[in-house]
C-alpha cells in the first residue's frame, strides 16, 4: 500500500500553462500561436521604431548568375537606394524600410542591397519543404519565422507603403494577387503604390486586356499597379508617390475597411503592454 504523503510535506508545482510546450503545441493552443506571430513582431517593430516599408516580392529561384541575373542585380540595386533614401529622411521613426520573405533569390538580393547601404531590412521568413531558409542579410532582431502563410501575408501587407513586384512562381503571383485584391476592394484606408518590375516578364505571364475584355476587371483597375523596368525608374515612382513627410515613430498600419466602418479615422497601432 502507498504510503500517503505528509500533510506538511510540499508538492510538486504544476507547469506554468505559458511555459507548458506540450500544450502550446497542441490543437487547443492553436489561437495562441496565431496570436503569438502578431504580437511578437509587433513588439519588435515598436521597439525598433520601425514606421514602415517598402517590400519586395520575387523568386527564391532567381540567382546571382544565370539567365535572369539582371533581375538580381537590379533587386539589390534598387533596395540599396531605397535604403540611403529612407536613412536621409529626417523622422522619429525609421521609415521605408525594405522587407522581403527573408529568403533566397530576389529577397537576397533586396535584403543584401539594404544592408549593403547601412540600413536595417526586415525577413518574414517562413518554414517550407524547399527552398525557403533565411539568408545572411537579414538584420537579426527584425527576421521573423512564420508557420501561418496567412500571419505573414497580414505583415507585409500592415505596413507597406509600397509593393515592388519582381519575376516570380505561384508565391509570387499569390502575394502579388491578394494585394491588388484588397486594393481593388478597397480594404485598405489608404492608397498602396504596387510595381510590376519587369514589364516584358509580367506582360507576357498576365494577359490583363484580357481580363479587361471579358469585364473580370475594370480598366480603372489597371491603375492599381504600374510597371517599372530600371532602378531609376523604381526609386522614381517610390519617391514621387511616397514622398517624405514626417511620421510618428510608430509603426503605421493599415486599416481594415468594412460596410460599417467605412472610412476609419488614421490611428498609430496600440502599444503593446509590458508584462
Amino acid at each position: 500500500m502507498t504510503k500517503p504523503p505528509e500533510a506538511d510535506s510540499p508538492g510538486t508545482d504544476p507547469v506554468l500553462a505559458y511555459r507548458n510546450e506540450a500544450f502550446l503545441e497542441s490543437e487547443a493552443a492553436r489561437p495562441i500561436r496565431i496570436l503569438s506571430e502578431y504580437l511578437y513582431p509587433l513588439d519588435a517593430f515598436h521597439r525598433h521604431h520601425v514606421r514602415d516599408t517598402i517590400v519586395f516580392f520575387g523568386s527564391a529561384r532567381i540567382r546571382e548568375t544565370g539567365p535572369l541575373a539582371r533581375y538580381y542585380a537590379d533587386a539589390r540595386e534598387l533596395a540599396r537606394r531605397v535604403t540611403e533614401w529612407s536613412e536621409s529622411l529626417a523622422s522619429p521613426g525609421r521609415r521605408y524600410i525594405v522587407c522581403t520573405g527573408g529568403g533566397p533569390g530576389i529577397m537576397e538580393a533586396a535584403n543584401r542591397g539594404a544592408m549593403e547601404a547601412g540600413g536595417r531590412t526586415i525577413g518574414l521568413n517562413i518554414g517550407l519543404p524547399h527552398e525557403q531558409r533565411p539568408n545572411q542579410y537579414l538584420t537579426p532582431d527584425l527576421s521573423f519565422q512564420f508557420h501561418y502563410f496567412f500571419m505573414r501575408k497580414l505583415w507585409f501587407a500592415h505596413m507597406a507603403q509600397a509593393i515592388v513586384v519582381f519575376p516570380g512562381g505561384f508565391g509570387t503571383l499569390d502575394e502579388m494577387f491578394e494585394i491588388l485584391t484588397l486594393s481593388q476592394t478597397g480594404k485598405l484606408n489608404r492608397k498602396l503604390l504596387v510595381l510590376l518590375y519587369g514589364s516584358a516578364y509580367w506582360k507576357e505571364l498576365v494577359n490583363f486586356e484580357v481580363l479587361v475584355k471579358h469585364g473580370m476587371i475594370d480598366r480603372a483597375d489597371l491603375g492599381l499597379f504600374r510597371f517599372v523596368d530600371t532602378p531609376d525608374a523604381a526609386l522614381e515612382e517610390l519617391q514621387k508617390s511616397l514622398g517624405s513627410e514626417k511620421k510618428p515613430p510608430a509603426p503605421a498600419f493599415h486599416h481594415s475597411v468594412t460596410p460599417q466602418n467605412p472610412d476609419p479615422p488614421p490611428r498609430e497601432s496600440p502599444t503593446v503592454p509590458r508584462p
